[in-house]
């Protein structure tokens, strides 16, 4: 199986990875032609476009500038070791035996606003720029359109036969792909908490519990929809009459 998770505002490039083996990101000449656009503009502009505050605009204008290629391991660092953040932090990457490093990098995919898509591997440098960002990039007025289907097909040619995707992305970071493009069966993982009398998704905590599942999936070595049903880590349990042939409910 294929998974695909949301990248993390939040980055840590101080605390060096636990392995030196690395790729590079498939959309380079991409990603280099965005932070070209984001070179040339201020930090006042990147806070208006990003709607963030002034000394967060400061560091990403300082991150455009500093932002060049090639990467090496001394310049840029693998992105599940680099992204930090609730997601990051169920993976708990630091601590995964590095010999599922290779299952993890086969299985696991980061969607990225600058990178388009990520192996867990990939290097990357220093960036903060969403998927749902108006960034305009020729006669793109957005990075949706500027994916358009670059990621759907990149996907679609790794897909080995009877494979199905694992959806722990965000709805901003999902709707970059093209669902109905996509030659696998697509299933949704969604964790809600009983609060107030009724069950509801609790950000935090989904967000939390997606990074859960994925480490689950490596640790396991879990290769079907079946399998994935197991998970309780945090005290979720599947539950079958909220769930579908293409969402899987976990409730705690």
């Amino acid at each position: 199986m294929k998974i695909i998770i949301s990248p993390a505002k939040s980055l840590n490039f101080e605390v060096p990875a636990t392995t030196s083996e690395y790729t590079l990101p498939i959309f380079l000449p991409e990603a280099e032609r965005l932070n070209k656009i984001l070179k040339k503009k201020s930090a006042r502009v990147l806070s208006k476009l990003m709607s963030i505050s002034g000394p967060l605009s400061n560091l990403n204008f300082e991150r455009n500038q500093k932002w060049s290629l090639p990467f090496t391991p001394e310049n840029a660092k693998q992105a599940i070791y680099a992204f930090t953040g609730e997601v990051y932090r169920g993976i708990d990457i630091n601590t995964l035996e590095l010999d599922k490093l290779p299952l993890m990098q086969n299985s696991l995919r980061i969607l990225s606003g600058q990178y388009g898509l990520l192996k867990p591997l990939d290097l990357i440098m220093a960036y903060r720029l969403e998927m749902s960002t108006k960034l305009k990039v020729g006669t793109k007025s957005n990075l949706y359109q500027f994916w358009n289907n670059k990621i759907t097909n990149v996907l679609n040619e790794e897909f080995d036969k009877d494979e199905v995707l694992i959806n722990l992305a965000s709805n901003e970071y999902f709707k970059a792909l093209k669902p109905k493009e996509i030659k696998a069966p697509i299933i949704t993982p969604i964790f809600k908490d009983f609060k107030n009398g009724q069950y509801k998704t609790i950000m935090t905590f989904a967000k939390l519990a997606r990074g859960q599942m994925v480490r689950f999936i490596i640790d396991n070595n879990i290769d079907d929809v079946e399998s994935l049903k197991a998970f309780n880590i945090g005290g979720y349990g599947f539950d079958a009459n909220m769930s579908s042939d293409s969402e899987l409910i976990f409730t705690r």
